[in-house]
Parts: structure tokens; C-alpha cells; sequence
């Protein structure tokens, strides 16, 4: 099992019950994992975005990415699940360059929200989401074990 190089990427995989696929050889991703294994029930969310329970979109494109992760937790805990739990993330954001000029502060909004569990994710820049305000819009998927 890979750790990503970090040894609390050990301790969350033991704890969640996950395997963290690494092809030998592979540089180590920063952020993400190339793939992970899981067995247990499955929790999965429809296109997150970054809204209060008001329904008022978060002002910026970071406050909006903590606001979607932060209702992905909420979703999660409905299904018994937690953010270590997550096995995929799939971001559709309507500017890449909004993206990677804001990598710094993502990464401390990530850890804040979720912790140092990267599951595997990808990145998506769409033309325009269903909701005209949202910067962003996350899917999420969770196995949590038996």
C-alpha cells in the first residue's frame, strides 16, 4: 500500500479501511491519489456546490470550495460516513486559472475541512454550472467498511 509519503496517510487507510493504489515506479501525486481500494457500503453525492442551508452562495471561489466540502461532510454523515471515508472527488470549476492561482489557499481549506485523507480526485473546467453563482461544483464518493 502506498502512503503518499506521508505517515498519516498509514493511519488514516488503516483506520478507513482504504488501499491506496501506487504504481511502482509512479512519482508520488501531491494532493490526490492515483487510485484507491475499497469494500463496504457505498455513499455517494449528486454535484455539491458551495451554498448555506439559506441557499446564499459563499463569496469567492476558496470561501465557495469550503462551503461544497463542508456540505459534502454534512452529506456523508447522513450515510455514516466521514472524510476519510472518501475513496473519489470529482471538481467541476468554471476557471482553471481560478483554480491554480488559489492552490495554496485550497490546500488549507482541503485540510481544514477534510484532513490529510487525498483520495482520488479529478478536475474538470466546465463552461458554466446549473447554478449561475457557483464557482465550483464537487462529487464525492465514500466506502465505508463493513
Amino acid at each position: 500500500m502506498s502512503t503518499m509519503g506521508k505517515p498519516e496517510a498509514v493511519a488514516t487507510a488503516a483506520i478507513s479501511g482504504l488501499q491506496v493504489l501506487q504504481p511502482s515506479g509512479w512519482p508520488l501525486p501531491k494532493g490526490y491519489a492515483n487510485g484507491v481500494m475499497a469494500e463496504g457500503r457505498l455513499v455517494v453525492t449528486g454535484g455539491v456546490v458551495g451554498w448555506d442551508l439559506a441557499g446564499r452562495f459563499a463569496d469567492g471561489f476558496v470561501a465557495q470550495v469550503r462551503q461544497a466540502l463542508d456540505n459534502i461532510v454534512a452529506i456523508l454523515a447522513e450515510g455514516g460516513a466521514r472524510p476519510d471515508h472518501l475513496v473519489r472527488l470529482t471538481w467541476y470549476v468554471v476557471d482553471m486559472d481560478e483554480y491554480v492561482s488559489n492552490l495554496k489557499a485550497l490546500g488549507k481549506v482541503y485540510r481544514d475541512v477534510i484532513g490529510t485523507h487525498y483520495p482520488s480526485m479529478a478536475l474538470v473546467q466546465v463552461v458554466r454550472l446549473v447554478e449561475s453563482s457557483a464557482r465550483v461544483e464537487i462529487e464525492a464518493t465514500a466506502v465505508v467498511p463493513r
